[in-house]
């Protein structure tokens, strides 16, 4: 489930997502740490939102350099 309350995150890149995940955890097991269960569901909430998107762009980066990387192995006649 995603964060309700944060907006679109197509505006930043694979870089920021990952150090954004990266900070997130690291709140996350200060959570856990302090038994807080209301800061952790609102912290996972926020960090599934931020790997999804994350998700979506290195998809998408793959498939962009999958179409470049093919090679064609079909038998010329």
């Amino acid at each position: 489930m995603e964060h309700p309350f944060i907006s679109s995150l197509s505006d930043k890149t694979l870089e920021e997502l990952q150090n954004a995940i990266t900070d997130l955890n690291n709140k996350l097991s200060f959570a856990y740490r302090m038994q807080n269960s209301s800061m952790i569901n609102q912290l996972l909430m926020v960090l599934a939102s931020y790997k999804a998107e994350h998700s979506r762009k290195m998809d998408a980066l793959l498939k962009k350099q999958g179409d470049k990387t093919k090679i064609n192995i079909e038998k010329e006649s």
